[in-house]
């Protein structure tokens, strides 16, 4: 978890040139200098002075020079500090806030709840919404059936805590009978019936290593079957994680190296780094901010991430936030993503 700087040394004067250079990079894009800083109406420094303080500021690791004869750009440790003593945070519209809460509050599953406040981070930071889904609780095992259909599948009835029916096809390396997949049903639910899927997956993994040999063929194919079913976890680390509005940081200058953005899309395809970052950081409190290297993962250190915890009935059950580049409004982006936490949150509790 990133925590806040120590307080610094730093004159009143050199904190307002600081927070002045920040809020112009990050809404140009470009190094600022001296002569832009002195021209802004709310200050009143000459550009000499602001020139001084701004080779002490780069002294001190909170700028630095891209090339001799341009401009500063905050470091990473400068936005650090420009987060937590700095930043102005600004209020968000009331009527775009209602409008995302009436769309929350519609007939929505919480699944569609969960896509749809992704969907919101995304468009109103045209950056990458992301958010964790809740983890279920143990799923049981209590029935299953197979089905022969034609050009070898089977149809696959899976009854899971007493009530949810999931119907799944399967491709099978061969047709089987009737009396074959009734055999086969009637094992699984012998063996397995009152077991959690993952005690389940644990032991059809030690059957299938086990050797062969010592299995007939009926048996090696009961096991392969259960193997095809069982074996599939839909609660991966790629499903835990919904992510929207990836394409959006292919507009951003400093992310568009093809590399770079090669990495970025790859840890969005796998979704792992992003999964454990936030379940790190999911005891905390209100808004969390990560920037660069703070992430301890394989994000790109050219990246920041903005998350907050979201509850149902008092707890916290998941994690949501905004990643983009370390240029991006921080003012703007924390108050959004504080606010979707907490409405998210109380549509959950209605469900």
């Amino acid at each position: 978890m990133p925590t806040k700087q120590e307080t610094l040394p730093i004159p009143e004067r050199a904190q307002q040139i600081l927070r002045l250079l920040i809020e112009e990079y990050i809404r140009s894009g470009q190094p600022v200098g001296s002569r832009t800083l002195s021209q802004m109406g709310s200050i009143s420094f000459s550009s000499a002075t602001i020139r001084n303080v701004m080779g002490d500021l780069e002294d001190m690791g909170f700028l630095t020079s891209p090339h001799t004869s341009a401009g500063r750009i905050p470091t990473a440790q400068g936005y650090r500090f420009f987060v937590d003593k700095l930043v102005r945070v600004s209020t968000l519209d009331t009527s775009e806030i209602q409008r995302f809460q009436a769309n929350l509050e519609a007939n929505l599953t919480p699944e569609e709840l969960l896509k749809t406040a992704s969907n919101y981070l995304s468009q109103m930071t045209h950056m990458a919404g992301i958010i964790t889904v809740p983890r279920q609780n143990a799923v049981i095992f209590d029935h299953i059936e197979f089905i022969a259909l034609s050009d070898q599948r089977v149809l696959v009835v899976l009854i899971t805590n007493d009530r949810e029916v999931q119907n799944r096809i399967i491709k099978v390396d061969r047709d089987f009978s009737r009396a074959e997949l009734e055999y086969a049903a009637n094992y699984v639910n012998r063996e397995y019936v009152g077991m959690d899927l993952t005690s389940v997956r644990d032991k059809i993994k030690t059957e299938l290593e086990s050797a062969r040999a010592d299995m007939h063929d009926q048996m090696s194919a009961v096991i392969d079957m259960a193997g095809h079913v069982l074996m599939t976890d839909d609660n991966t680390e790629k499903d835990a994680v919904i992510v929207e509005g990836q394409t959006n940081l292919m507009t951003f200058e400093e992310l568009s190296d093809v590399e770079l953005l090669k990495k970025l899309f790859d840890t969005f395809n796998q979704k792992r780094d992003i999964l454990h970052l936030l379940e790190n950081c999911i005891a905390a409190e209100g808004v969390s901010i990560f920037i660069g290297q703070e992430t301890g993962h394989q994000i790109p250190d050219e990246c920041s991430i903005v998350t907050a915890p979201y509850n149902s009935d008092g707890n916290v059950i998941g994690m949501l936030g905004v990643i983009g580049p370390t240029r991006m409004a921080y003012d703007r982006i924390i108050p959004i993503v504080d606010v979707t936490s907490k409405l998210l949150g109380a549509a959950l509790n209605f469900k």
